[in-house]
């Protein structure tokens, strides 16, 4: 006995008879469609993901330009600071310069100081390079001499000279008026060597 399979036969030819009813022209088509719907999903993704670039790349300028801006005020303080730091510099070498250059009128303002005896006083003090005038009041002459002894004793100052003397009468005795001349002396520059044994030393006795 034999079996025949008209199912199979059967849906075959209905396979077939569906693919048959779409025409040629339609399938192409279909698939042209479908490859343009891909190529606009595949440009669409591309330009999104390039929008997203493009926010990105405007947000790190932003960033990069405002760490410029802040950049750049750091770098005016810095300016600032270095100009202020060079001021200062400048004037503590000033200051250190006229400090040194005070150091020997300090020492002969403390000379006179120590100098000047007893009801003297004096008016004023002119210096033309190495040379003071001095001009004062006194109640004797032997104060004169003793103020004079004193100055040359003083390492200094060197030789000192009288320019001028004047008594003048009061009602509360004579006032002596007088102008001395003396040379200043830098002991520290003038001070010998210290003799060194075996080079013109004495020897000892």
């Amino acid at each position: 006995m034999i079996r025949i399979n008209l199912l199979a036969v059967e849906r075959g030819v209905a396979r077939r008879s569906a693919s048959s009813l779409i025409p040629a022209a339609h399938r192409v088509t279909i698939g042209a469609s479908l490859i343009l719907l891909g190529t606009a999903l595949v440009v669409g993704w591309w330009f999104w993901s390039l929008r997203q670039s493009s926010h990105r790349l405007d947000a790190d300028i932003a960033r990069a330009e405002l760490e410029t801006q802040q950049l750049r005020s750091v770098l005016a303080q810095v300016q600032k600071f270095e100009a202020r730091r060079a001021q200062l510099q400048q004037r503590v070498t000033l200051i250190e310069q006229l400090r040194r250059g005070q150091t020997g009128p300090v020492h002969i303002l403390d000379e006179l100081s120590k100098a000047l005896p007893d009801r003297m006083w004096l008016l004023s003090m002119s210096q033309r390079g190495a040379d003071f005038t001095l001009e004062g009041r006194t109640t004797s002459l032997t104060g004169v001499s003793d103020f004079v002894a004193s100055l040359q004793a003083s390492p200094w100052f060197g030789p000192v000279e009288i320019l001028d003397t004047a008594v003048d009468p009061t009602p509360a005795g004579d006032i002596v008026r007088f102008t001395l001349r003396a040379t200043s002396e830098n002991p520290d520059a003038a001070a010998p060597a210290a003799p060194v044994a075996g080079r013109g030393a004495p020897p000892a006795r």
